[in-house]
């Protein structure tokens, strides 16, 4: 069967305003201030900070905690909190602080960490699939399944919005086509739109392409390629939803950050567990009747690069840690049967469908701490429980998992660096 072609269309970014924000905000205009972590990274508090850090930050529309008392009374709390993001969207947009740029872009957005590193981008509106047999392939493809609450959250925010606030970050083999070409030519000789460095030390630059000529070339090479969602899966599964129901052309297209993964490789990090109550102690013995277990000095996650997959580390409460490694192959295969050999030894696997069964462990109690493992034994033991240490996994096994037609447990990658929110928005008005 054919594939779809994969397409990034240009459009009119909404975006603040430099020249007329500085009414609006205390101080003078400075844009790392309006800037957010894509919706599902910070936890409650930190979001709430980043409302608080100022009145036009981007959670305020992304994250409406808030704003639900500021909100019509009647209707659902949910209700509430969506329309109040969709009024205060339009407010900032009706007040000058947020404006469409003149011309139809593709934006370069360039990522550059305080260590340096350096990761460069298409922004652009995706086309997304059509439906139907006859239809073919989707160009682009999930790697990770999706739960329906939070698909459902970022669909009615953004179907009360009409906007897509934030983009999904697309990965593809692109050895340098002509999409690549342009993007890396745009960041190297123009001067940017914007640019900010936020608290984390990292420098965030936004250009536009609106040459029709060149937008014409990075269609013609992105046409032919397919892309792997790195982040945003339920934004993605929102946007397929926003599509089925709804008349409106708009919705045809989501926001999407495409990046070259041959000319700049993500950074892949774990999101590591953590089980509030579980007790360490019985866990373990549990987990010894389907892998070995031996304790380990540190919560040191690279001890699990020295042994076979899957692997992982139970970290408790105390600070003990010990590895889990070593599974008994028939317990893998009979908990995955129609898995491939590959998922059944990937470490989120073996968790959540050998061990978390083995405890009666419920799958909606767990959180999730990303990268940092120190975080995740502080935790576990704040919430007298366990931390579970997974491995990071690499670009080609994520590729390949796609390229088999499978995806992985949830959240088992964190693909960075991340697009921040708030450095283009696609309004559909």
């Amino acid at each position: 069967m054919p594939r779809q072609p994969l397409d990034l269309a240009p459009f009119r970014g909404l975006r603040y305003v430099a020249p007329d924000v500085d009414r609006f905000i205390d101080g003078g205009f400075d844009l790392a201030r309006l800037l957010a972590p894509p919706y599902d990274i910070p936890d409650a508090e930190e979001a709430r900070e980043l409302q608080r850090s100022d009145p036009h930050n981007a959670a305020r529309v992304t994250l409406p905690f808030e704003l639900s008392r500021q909100a019509p009374q009647g209707g659902d709390t949910a209700s509430r909190r969506y329309r109040a993001a969709a009024d205060l969207l339009r407010d900032w947009i009706d007040e000058g602080v947020l404006a469409l740029d003149e011309a139809p872009a593709l934006y370069v957005y360039e990522q550059t960490a305080a260590d340096g590193r350096t990761q460069r981008g298409l922004v652009g509106a995706l086309r997304l699939p059509e439906q139907g047999p006859e239809a073919g392939v989707p160009a682009v493809r999930p790697h990770e399944d999706v739960a329906d609450p939070p698909v459902r959250d970022r669909f009615r925010l953004m179907e009360v919005a009409r906007a897509n606030l934030e983009p999904i970050f697309l990965v593809y083999r692109g050895a340098g086509g002509a999409a690549s070409a342009a993007t890396e030519a745009t960041g190297a000789r123009d001067t940017p739109l914007v640019s900010a460095r936020t608290r984390d030390g990292a420098r965030h630059s936004l250009w536009a392409i609106t040459d029709p000529e060149l937008q014409r070339e990075v269609s013609a090479d992105l046409a032919a390629r397919s892309a792997l969602i790195a982040d945003g899966h339920h934004r993605y599964a929102a946007y397929l939803r926003l599509r089925r129901e709804n008349t409106d052309p708009g919705w045809s297209h989501g926001l999407a950050l495409l990046v070259d993964s041959d000319t700049h490789p993500p950074r892949l990090g774990a999101i590591h567990r953590v089980l509030p109550g579980l007790d360490t102690d019985r866990a373990l013995r549990a987990a010894r009747e389907v892998a070995a277990v031996e304790p380990v000095p540190d919560v040191d996650p690279t001890v699990l690069a020295g042994v076979d997959a899957p692997a992982l580390l139970l970290v408790s409460a105390g600070g003990d840690a010990h590895l889990v490694s070593g599974f008994d192959e028939g317990a893998l295969e009979r908990a995955m049967p129609d898995r491939s050999p590959d998922w059944r030894h990937l470490a989120t696997a073996a968790l959540h469908e050998v061990l978390m069964p083995l405890w009666d462990y419920p799958e909606e109690r767990v959180r999730m701490v990303h990268e940092d493992p120190a975080e995740a034994a502080a935790a576990a033991r704040g919430e007298k429980g366990t931390a579970v240490i997974v491995p990071p996994l690499r670009v080609d096994q994520v590729y390949a998992v796609a390229d088999r037609g499978e995806l992985t447990p949830r959240k088992s990658t964190s693909f960075g660096p991340k697009p921040r929110t708030g450095l283009v928005m696609r309004a559909l008005r």
